[in-house]
């Protein structure tokens, strides 16, 4: 008999924009698929309790901790990770400003700090130091101490809403 834990299950997964199908175990999470049978490793595999954030992904344009997010939980919803949220010819500008800015530092935390922020951004394009606080308040950061994260931010809204004027 066939152990029910480690029964793979079908998935239809929409990635970055791209379909996947693929086999998993329905325990798994969906840090574990996208690292270990997409090969997605941006979104970093860090406390595995959802303290930490450095798993945060897009899911349907909202910042959600993978770790804590069973593979079955998100069905055919659409995911963002760190890996899709650039164009293919140019930054996302959360990701141009956090250079820009000097808020790259070990990297651990980034991917869930740009994702968090680009959803805050998408929902709220001006918002405030403490919409900022708090919509970055899940994710941790041992580095910088967060002064650049934050200049961070506030300069993408900036390079967006530069953008949007020029639409």
């Amino acid at each position: 008999m066939e152990d029910v834990v480690s029964a793979e299950i079908p998935l239809t997964l929409n990635i970055n924009g791209q379909t996947h199908r693929l086999f998993a175990p329905a325990h798994w999470t969906l840090l574990e698929v996208l690292r270990y049978r997409l090969n997605l490793t941006g979104s970093k595999q860090g406390c595995d309790k959802g303290d930490c954030g450095a798993c945060t992904v897009m899911v349907d344009g909202r910042p959600i901790l993978s770790c804590l997010s069973l593979i079955g939980e998100v069905g055919e919803r659409d995911v963002i990770t760190i890996e899709g949220l650039a164009e293919p010819t140019r930054l996302h500008p959360v990701q141009d400003a956090f250079d820009q800015c000097g808020a790259l530092q070990c990297g651990f935390c980034q991917s869930g700090m740009m994702l968090s922020a680009a959803s805050l951004l998408e929902r709220n394009p001006d918002p405030t130091v403490v919409e900022i606080n708090e919509a970055l308040g899940g994710n941790l950061c041992r580095c910088t101490g967060y002064t650049q994260i934050i200049k961070a931010v506030q300069k993408a809204s900036t390079m967006m809403s530069s953008e949007e004027e020029v639409l």
